[in-house]
């Protein structure tokens, strides 16, 4: 017999040995366990429902928002499908947004939204969502991912839920976000202006005028607009930026300054009709009374 298969019968033996003087026996096996604990199955009883939810808020009230998560969380796990699943998950994104724990807070608001979309709730899971990206928008010179996020959900809240307590914060938000990402075309287009790279910065100014014009930047853009297509010795369009500029902001000191710098090269505001900047200031008119 091979020395090996020998070794694995002596070894049998040994524990059927063992095993055969009984309960005592087999104890002994277990002062040769090289593992120091033995698996012991538990069954934990399920926590009932509305202990685990007082649980998460007393947890709430005394400012420890990831124990109350968790509490949420567990109780959500329990009670899948059940009212107070859908309660604990709304409150594991509140949690996790006063927690600061904003990326898990957007999750949990997202599986609300989707598992709960009729809920009287889902437009609070939808401020909660959205303001989670709002309180990561960081300053203009950094990316501003989190602040266009934060404008698609504030958007989405007010489009899907105009009525909501949350709809005229969510309005406010917008137009604070809004002028977020237009500081942030404004920074670039600065870059490329003060590089003398004129092209790529009329089309960073050019988004501000086109897509943010009631923001506080759009003087500025204007006037950055006029100095460009001076620049390139495109008159026209520079007569017509400081033509749009002069009528929708008179006493701007943006106006003033390309008003001089028109001047300077023996011209004077001019809209051109055919001009975008015309088309975009006349659509905007168009909005505006529509909506008044």
């Amino acid at each position: 017999m091979p020395m090996a298969d020998l070794n694995r019968s002596a070894i049998a033996a040994l524990v059927v040995a063992f095993c055969g003087l009984g309960l005592g026996g087999c104890d002994a096996l277990d002062s040769i366990n090289p593992f120091a604990e033995k698996y012991k199955p538990e069954v934990v009883p399920d926590v009932p429902a509305d202990k685990l939810y007082s649980e998460g808020l007393a947890r709430m009230e005394d400012q420890d928002f990831e124990a109350a998560a968790k509490k949420f969380g567990d109780l959500d796990k329990q009670y899948s499908y059940s009212d107070w699943s859908r309660k604990a998950l709304l409150m594991t994104a509140y949690a996790n947004y006063e927690g600061a724990k904003y990326d898990d807070a957007i999750s949990a608001s997202q599986r609300y939204i989707k598992r709960h979309p009729a809920s009287k709730d889902a437009a609070y899971a939808q401020y909660l969502m959205a303001m989670s990206h709002y309180k990561q928008i960081p300053d203009v010179t950094r990316d501003q991912d989190r602040a266009e996020k934060a404008l698609v959900g504030l958007q989405e809240l007010v489009q899907k839920y105009p009525t909501s307590e949350y709809a005229a914060d969510a309005k406010a938000k917008i137009q604070i976000t809004r002028d977020q990402l237009a500081g942030k075309e404004m920074e670039v287009g600065r870059f490329y202006l003060e590089r003398r790279n004129f092209p790529a910065a009329i089309n960073r100014f050019r988004d501000v005028v086109s897509k943010y014009q009631t923001t506080r930047h759009a003087e500025e853009a204007l006037e950055r607009l006029v100095e460009a297509y001076m620049a390139l010795g495109i008159t026209a369009e520079a007569q017509t930026a400081a033509a749009v500029l002069g009528h929708n902001f008179p006493d701007s000191p943006w106006y003033k300054d390309a008003y001089k710098l028109l001047q300077s090269g023996g011209l004077e505001p001019r809209e051109e009709r055919s001009s975008w900047l015309s088309k975009v200031y006349r659509s905007v008119i168009g909005r505006t009374a529509e909506a008044q």
